[in-house]
């Protein structure tokens, strides 16, 4: 059950973000998405998914900065409540081969994918541990798992992202919250498909099953990670990449 939790998804207006939001609302929380000016149009999802029935509130602040994130998570709880799901999901891809890629590259990458699990996860943690509840889901990647060429800063975040997973999970176990990642594989999102059939057909020869990940499925392990009857499963990383990757 999750009747009336309050969640918080970062990068929560993306595809896979979305999905997950709306698996949570259905599972009765109180939702709430993170979006940063520039990048997209907080006010234009949430008309969206308004006329979809999907009630959630929106939150702009940039997940990379500290300050900006803290300020985030108190607009939210201020609207909602504490909150008592967190869904980091927020990330960006800056591919280069390692002999050519910038600094800024590198830095962005790590800031907005990594850093920001730090820095919203600081903000909730401590009420998470005074009320002995919480749930954190940190959505990684199969690159964080088997490596990518062209993308040593993505896969070293989204590594990392797991490594924070494990070590926060032992610390909050006692206190009645779990920690855990998510890794999906390629997925057909907005993102994807502008990639062109043809390099979509080129991932799909990698996949076992022979398709595309949906965001739906990703959604579908987060709101099960999320329920209070997951309360065992802590440290865990859950791939979902249709075999393309197993370990």
């Amino acid at each position: 059950m999750m009747k009336n939790k309050v969640a918080l998804v970062t990068g929560g207006t993306g595809g896979i973000g979305t999905e997950i939001c709306k698996a949570l609302s259905s599972a009765s929380c109180h939702v709430a998405a993170s979006w940063l000016a520039g990048v997209d149009d907080g006010e234009s999802w949430l008309a969206k998914c308004r006329k979809e029935g999907f009630d959630f509130a929106i939150a702009e602040g940039d997940v990379s900065d500290f300050d900006a994130a803290a300020a985030m998570v108190k607009e939210v709880e201020t609207k909602l409540g504490p909150i008592d799901i967190l869904v980091n999901c927020a990330g960006i891809t800056k591919d280069s081969f390692m002999h050519k890629m910038e600094k800024d590259q590198w830095d962005a990458v790590l800031r907005v994918n990594l850093d920001s699990v730090f820095n919203v996860t600081r903000s909730v943690i401590m009420g998470m541990r005074k009320r002995g509840f919480g749930r954190i889901i940190n959505i990684s990647s199969v690159n964080g798992q088997k490596g990518q060429v062209g993308q040593t800063n993505y896969s070293a975040a989204k590594a990392g992202m797991h490594g924070f997973t494990m070590a926060l999970a032992q610390e909050s176990a006692r206190k009645g919250i779990t920690v855990n990642t998510v890794s999906p594989g390629y997925i057909a999102t907005t993102m994807v498909a502008a990639m062109g059939e043809k390099t979509i057909q080129k991932m799909i020869a990698q996949i076992p099953v022979g398709r595309l990940g949906e965001p739906e499925e990703i959604a579908r392990v987060v709101s099960f990670l999320a329920a209070d009857e997951s309360s065992f499963i802590t440290g865990a990383n859950i791939a979902i990449n249709g075999g393309m990757y197993m370990g």
